[in-house]
């Protein structure tokens, strides 16, 4: 039931997560001109294992969906697959997305892999642009592919009563978030401070120096606050305008972002793509701030206890976070885009809130941190919970016929790169020749 799109997932992920080559490195496969290193297969081999405990892959099913991600990545150039920066953005987002709502915040994203958000970004830029090329030409393939009610009963059927997945619990959620104010004294110290030290750089000391010493930018401040070469739109707008309009060596004035406040300096150049350092510091939330945010959200669960207004109400009038609140306060999940989350992919903050709630309960007013890193408090709702299960027709059709679908499409795909086989270069290293898919690509 497993499609190349799992695997495609993988390749960005194992990027990030492992940077341990194998002991000898060696290419193992060539289709066209595109080439697998061993050192690939054991990485997305490793990443798998760890991301689904217990069920059996070898390295054969890897390479395998490694040799079809190539031919399709073959096909993609002879088609001359165009993929724009637009399209490039929105799937890193949608990835970084994933990866922080895992992690908690970007703070712990950042801090996680050693890396700034821009570093991650620019990094795996052509990782995700290939992935899209790949994903174009997969959906040429089988994007048309139906499946019938009498297809998906067939499917079901000839699952052995053993085999049959188990359906994990699923939640809907709907949240209120309340972000503590920032005293104007307390912006006006940061500001203070910044400006100190923004003096002490035009007066001769290193910008870099200061931001080691400085910064509360966790993934730069190691790095003398070095950015790396980014585009413009791998920055917020706030930070980003004015660092393109800075010259060489040149330092911005104070600019505050939803981070925070920074100074910025330009090290370098290089056609739309720029390298630069910065230094952030962040107003602190007062303990009275964060009090007033949880007292907010006290007033609101009366509200909407006593029937004078609905959660979702609620969650459009007063919630500080945009992105659920324009939903009714409907998290959704960023991995699949539906509202649903499986317990175990749940963000663990709100999974032990939510354990112990029937549907419909409305809990107190929790802390947390935001994606950027700020402490916040917030409200949920139980909107729906389905107790975990062995998969059937009556209770899980959608699912079911979303892994029929998947199978056919993925033997409409076996097919098509068996036919391309006849019309490529293709070389397996001997180690493998023992896997069946290989044997029947090199036949």
């Amino acid at each position: 039931m497993k499609t190349i799109c799992t695997f495609l997932f993988l390749i960005i992920l194992s990027a990030i997560s492992f940077s341990q080559p194998v002991d000898i490195d060696r290419i193992i496969v060539h289709v066209g001109n595109e080439i697998v290193l061993l050192s690939d297969v054991e990485m997305q081999l490793q990443q798998y294992r760890q991301m689904n405990p217990g069920e059996e892959i070898d390295r054969c099913m890897i390479l395998e969906e490694m040799i079809i991600q190539k031919l399709l990545l073959h096909q993609a150039a002879l088609d001359s697959v165009e993929i724009s920066d637009n399209q490039v953005d929105g799937e890193l987002d949608r990835r970084l997305r994933y990866f922080i709502s895992q992690l908690g915040s970007e703070e712990r994203l950042e801090q996680y892999y050693d890396k700034s958000i821009p570093e991650i970004k620019a990094e795996f830029r052509s990782s995700i642009k290939e992935q899209l090329m790949i994903q174009t030409v997969q959906q040429k393939i089988t994007g048309n592919i139906k499946i019938t009610p009498s297809e998906v009963r067939s499917f079901f059927e000839q699952i052995p009563e053993d085999s049959l997945p188990l359906i994990n619990s699923e939640l809907e959620i709907e949240q209120i978030v309340k972000l503590p104010s920032t005293g104007v004294d307390e912006k006006e110290r940061v500001k203070v401070r910044l400006t100190d030290i923004r003096n002490r750089i035009t007066g001769g000391e290193d910008f870099g120096t200061l931001a080691y010493l400085y910064s509360e930018d966790p993934g730069s401040a190691k790095k003398n606050g070095e950015l790396g070469f980014t585009e413009r739109a791998d920055l917020v707008p706030e930070f980003a305008t004015p660092a393109f309009n800075l010259k060489e060596n040149e330092v911005s004035s104070i600019i505050e972002t939803k981070f925070g406040f920074h100074i910025i300096q330009l090290i370098e150049r290089r056609g739309d793509r720029i390298n630069v350092r910065h230094i952030l510091l962040k107003p602190k939330v007062s303990d009275a701030g964060l009090a007033n945010a949880k007292f907010s959200l006290d007033t609101i669960v009366q509200k909407i206890n006593s029937g004078k207004i609905s959660f979702s109400e609620a969650a459009i009038a007063y919630s500080d976070d945009s992105e659920t609140a324009k939903n009714g306060g409907l998290l959704l999940n960023p991995n699949t885009g539906t509202s649903r989350f499986e317990t175990p992919h749940l963000d663990p903050t709100l999974y032990f809130v939510s354990e112990k709630m029937k549907t419909g309960d409305v809990s107190e007013p929790v802390p947390f941190a935001t994606r950027e890193g700020k402490d916040a408090y917030r409200i949920v709702l139980l909107k729906s919970r389905t107790d975990p299960h062995k998969a059937n027709l009556k209770d899980d059709y959608q699912k079911i016929q979303e892994f029929a679908l998947a199978d056919k499409q993925q033997k409409t795909l076996r097919n098509w790169v068996l036919k391309k086989k006849k019309s490529v270069f293709i070389t397996v290293d001997t180690a493998f020749s023992h896997c069946d898919f290989v044997k029947e690509v090199l036949k």
